[in-house]
């Protein structure tokens, strides 16, 4: 199966990222959706090295598109291609950006396969984690999923964390519960390397 197949290793994908100007939040953004990925192919029987690069590498393009969001994904294909990935790794990749008004390019799209419900719901919440485990001095290891669901409900708290998008994790026949259960425990994991306690 094609999805068996990835072009670089991990330390590869992290060196490519680095070769680019990133800030350390978005190093940070990057391994956490990593993380959870993992997870949710370990939780769907999936491939997790596969899914954990998608990842990885979702926002490949990002520190060169930060500034000018229209070609966000769009760049990404050249990235992707030079490190031999397919067209089926790079379209994942870009389903994320579906939907958003500021990519005309994507605007109109939607995501119709699990793994691209998956990938969109696993990045956005990333955010939400992050925001409430600052709140809470930096401390993940206590984390529990009903303090992270009272913050889900909050609309105004990581406002910019678009919870429909969160939401799409039903699509892969997850709750929203175990989808944050799963996730804080990804992060749990990588803790040290995501500057959390």
């Amino acid at each position: 199966m094609a999805e068996d197949i990835l072009s670089i290793t991990r330390q590869e994908a992290i060196e490519l990222l680095k070769s680019m100007e990133q800030k350390e939040s978005e190093m940070i953004h990057y391994l956490e959706s990593e993380a959870i990925m993992k997870s949710l192919a370990e939780k769907l029987g999936e491939n997790p090295e596969y899914w954990a690069m998608l990842g990885l590498l979702h926002d490949v393009d990002w520190a060169l598109t930060r500034d000018n969001w229209e070609q966000h994904g769009t760049k990404a294909v050249e990235i992707l291609k030079e490190k031999g990935f397919d067209n089926e790794f790079i379209e994942i990749v870009q389903s994320h950006t579906f939907g958003h008004d500021e990519i005309p390019k994507f605007k109109d799209k939607k995501r119709t396969k699990k793994i691209e419900h998956a990938l969109a719901a696993a990045e956005t919440i990333t955010g939400l984690i992050y925001a409430y485990a600052l709140m809470r001095g930096k401390k993940i290891s206590d984390m529990e999923v009903k303090g992270l669901k009272k913050k889900f409900k909050d609309k105004k708290f990581a406002e910019n964390c678009d919870r429909e998008i969160i939401k799409e994790i039903e699509e892969v026949g997850l709750n929203l519960d175990e989808f944050f259960e799963l996730s804080i425990e990804a992060l749990k994991k990588i803790k040290d390397e995501i500057n959390l306690e």
